[in-house]
Parts: C-alpha cells; structure tokens; sequence
C-alpha cells in the first residue's frame, strides 16, 4: 500500500515540473487514475491520498467496483472501447466517456442518459497516427461529429483524446499531441463561445512530460500509480 501513496507522489511532482517548464498552472491538470483490473482496495488507498477520478475500460468491471465503492465520491471515466449494447449502463453509471468516435453512439448515450444525472461530458477520440489497429476518428472527421455532438442536449462535449503509437522521445512524443491541441483549436474556431472545447484527454505513464508541454487537461496513468498490471479484466 505504501507503494501507491509513493507512486502518486512521484507522478504528481513530474507533473509539477512539466506544468512549471511550460509556464501552467498544475491546477489545471487532471490526473485520472487508470484503474482497470485494480483492486478496489487500491482505489480506496489512491483516493484517500487524494485522487478522485477513475479510468475503467471495461464495462462489467467497472460496475461492481462503482456499486462496491458507492461510499466514496469518485468520478469515473469510460475509457474503452464503447459498443452500442454498452452505451445504456455507461449513460447510466459514468460521468465522463473519452472513446466516442461514431455519431450512433453518441446518440444513444444522449438518448439513453437519465437527466437527473446533467449531461455526460463527452471526448471524441481522434486516431492522431492513423493507426488501423485503433479505434478513433482520422483528424478530418473530427467537426462533422462534433458539429452533431453539440446539438445533443444530453451531452456535453468537452474535447479530444487520443492514444499515441509509442514514441521513446521526448521531441517525438510532443507532435501527435502537439496535432490534437491544433486540432483542439481548429475546432474552436468554428464552435459557437458556448461550445469550446475545454479538454485534451492526452498523456499516459511514458509520456506524461510531453502531454503537459503540449496542453494536456487529463492525463490518464496507470502503471505508474498502481504498478504493472497482474489482474485480469471482466469485460
């Protein structure tokens, strides 16, 4: 258990250090736990040591673990793969769904999220190296969904996120994030003020430094908080 507390720490001041080297403010960013296949026990420990937000990628278990730790006030995030037969209980249980890349999902998250809850913020995920093994949209998508997102009461669309091919630099790292902050603005510019997009969903356990430098707004780690992953998934 110390292990995690001294992994957060750890992480917290790289990010400190990044948001100095680039002038921002560390208040700014969000790290969001990656929680998949971790103990309950190891969410426990991460948010009394003050994290709040978590990452789940798979649906089943993320909902015994939001219904076992219904005591605690985490925020949690679906961060998966998002299937039309799972857009309903992800409608129902989260707060926020950063893998949105198709107009019909978008609609049955609208359609299906109870409005006693708000809007669920919603990113849309850009495949930033157009990569055919990964989901996502390609860049030049990105305003026809979001144009229709916005129109969606139910939702509320916040940004981007993406997921980069592994780069071992840091140079190398910054340009596909450095491509979805462009994106980002390109995008502004055509939204109305009440629309901006506010969020970029970027940034992992390898490249957390380079995130920062480029604008990130959540950054999702998980190896690095929780150490390497042991446990299996229930999808």
């Amino acid at each position: 258990m110390e292990i995690i507390e001294k992994n957060i720490s750890a992480v917290m001041a790289r990010i400190e250090h990044s948001a100095a080297k680039a002038a921002r403010d560390p208040q700014t960013l969000q790290l969001l736990a990656v929680s998949k296949t971790r103990s309950e026990e190891d969410i426990q420990l991460a948010f009394s040591k003050g994290l709040s937000a978590f990452g789940e990628n798979y649906l089943q278990e993320a909902l015994n673990k939001i219904k076992s730790l219904a005591s605690i006030s985490a925020e949690w995030h679906f961060i998966g793969p998002l299937q039309s037969n799972k857009t309903k209980q992800v409608a129902e249980n989260f707060s926020w769904v950063h893998t949105v890349d198709r107009l019909k999902i978008a609609k049955r998250l609208n359609d299906q999220r109870p409005e006693s809850l708000g809007p669920l913020n919603i990113c849309l995920q850009i495949n930033i190296d157009n990569e055919p093994s990964k989901s996502g949209l390609m860049p030049d998508q990105a305003w026809d969904l979001a144009q229709s997102i916005s129109e969606l009461p139910n939702l509320c669309l916040r940004g981007l996120m993406a997921i980069p091919m592994a780069r071992h630099d840091i140079d190398s790292q910054r340009r596909p994030f450095r491509d979805l902050r462009l994106l980002k603005e390109e995008i502004n510019r055509q939204l109305d003020n009440s629309q901006k997009l506010d969020t970029l969903s970027m940034g992992m356990s390898g490249d957390i430094e380079a995130a920062v430098l480029e604008g990130a707004t959540i950054l999702r780690v998980g190896t690095d908080i929780f150490g390497p992953r042991t446990g299996k998934a229930t999808l």
